[in-house]
């Protein structure tokens, strides 16, 4: 076989493992996408309708979440949030929509106060969603839910809209560190690259 064979087929060779390669990074990237943000990475696939264009969307809040400088709540903030919310659940009887409100603002102070940004809803969900990716849906349906509405049910919305938030709450005052992915994880991602 002449000399010039040998090369083309060490040529489609390389370019067969390096397409090999490629295909198996992708995969595991994806898998560890998808096992940090659980239904939030569904989600996103499903809102931008374009795989690559989510995973460069969810690495991206992974960036970005690697600037926050996130903070537990002290015992003593815990529980007068979980008084704070108390309060606001017995308001509901007399004014849901108020009660609703006020929810929202007091999710908003908890969520400041242990570092996350909240000058805009879609991107606190997109920080929430990070460390909080099995609970941030419930935020964006109580948020949905709670929007002025005409139905006859807009009582019913504004109770569901307070049992969505709730589970963010819960969440967010709960002793425990978030669950986000390690440093190291979050760097993979990022960079590019996928532990093991």
């Amino acid at each position: 076989m002449p000399t010039w064979a040998w090369i083309v087929i060490a040529v489609i060779a390389v370019v067969f493992v390096v397409v090999v390669a490629a295909v198996g990074f992708s995969r595991r990237r994806t898998q560890k996408l998808r096992g940090a943000f659980g239904p939030e990475y569904d989600r996103t696939v499903e809102s931008t309708g374009d795989r690559k264009e989510a995973e460069a969307e969810l690495r991206a809040r992974h960036e970005r979440h690697e600037q926050l400088e996130l903070r537990p709540l002290s015992a003593a903030a815990r529980e007068r949030y979980l008084e704070q919310w108390q309060s606001v659940q017995a308001q509901f009887v007399d004014d849901p929509r108020g009660a609703v409100r006020v929810a929202d603002t007091l999710i908003q102070s908890a969520m400041a106060e242990r570092g996350y940004p909240v000058d805009d809803f879609d991107q606190r969900a997109a920080d929430i969603s990070v460390d909080h990716p099995d609970v941030v849906e419930h935020y964006r349906t109580g948020r949905r839910l709670s929007e002025p509405s005409e139905r006859d049910d807009a009582t019913e919305d504004l109770r569901q809209a307070m049992q969505h938030y709730r589970m963010l709450f819960e969440e967010l005052i709960s002793p425990v560190e978030d669950h986000a992915l390690t440093r190291d994880d979050a760097t993979a991602l990022t960079d590019g690259h996928v532990a093991r």
